[in-house]
């Protein structure tokens, strides 16, 4: 399988029409980040505030995001931040599976030219489409799989933060065994 650079991929998700999303949206949300990124999170769509802007989490769910990624001192330009559907969906539901089917080539597109070493699911829609299908989030957040060449592990989605503020803890923790995680390759 030939490997596009994340330009080729770019190119080619700014002109899909695969599904009726293309038609709705404002901005492609493609991706923001460090090219060569060897930690790469992945969210499951963007929301009105990056579909103004193009660019994944930028609303209220972003800016926590970037807290905690200051918290642990892992800079935003560093990693690379994408999701699996790059149009938003109709009042912020969460993606359809056709959808994600649609999609997801581009994800596997902008993994196969950046090359991460480790991808952080942001959620449990990510994690089950990335990582296993019964994945639950509760249990299983923090907890590291080998994905073919990648380590891999989700976290609570910001979102999830902004509405029960008890999981704030528990994201700490695992943004800082992500960093641990992180420093080792280096």
């Amino acid at each position: 399988m030939e490997t596009k650079t994340l330009m080729q991929v770019k190119s080619e998700c700014e002109n899909c029409q695969r599904c009726p999303l293309g038609q709705t949206r404002t901005n492609v949300v493609f991706g923001v980040g460090n090219p060569n990124a060897e930690l790469m999170f992945v969210g499951e769509a963007p929301g009105e505030k990056e579909d103004l802007s193009g660019i994944p989490f930028v609303g209220a769910a972003g800016k926590l995001f970037d807290k905690y990624l200051t918290a642990v001192g892992i800079e935003r330009d560093d990693v690379y931040i994408a999701n699996i559907l790059k149009c938003r969906p109709p009042k912020n539901r969460d993606p359809k599976p056709e959808e994600e089917d649609m999609c997801i080539d581009y994800l596997r597109g902008q993994v196969r030219a950046i090359k991460p070493k480790m991808i952080v699911c942001l959620g449990r829609i990510a994690a089950m489409r990335l990582i296993k299908p019964d994945f639950k989030i509760t249990s299983e957040h923090g907890v590291w799989f080998k994905k073919g060449n990648f380590d891999i592990c989700a976290v609570y989605h910001p979102s999830a933060l902004l509405r029960d503020p008890h999981k704030k803890d528990d994201m700490l923790k695992d943004m800082l065994d992500i960093k641990a995680k992180l420093d080792e390759l280096q």
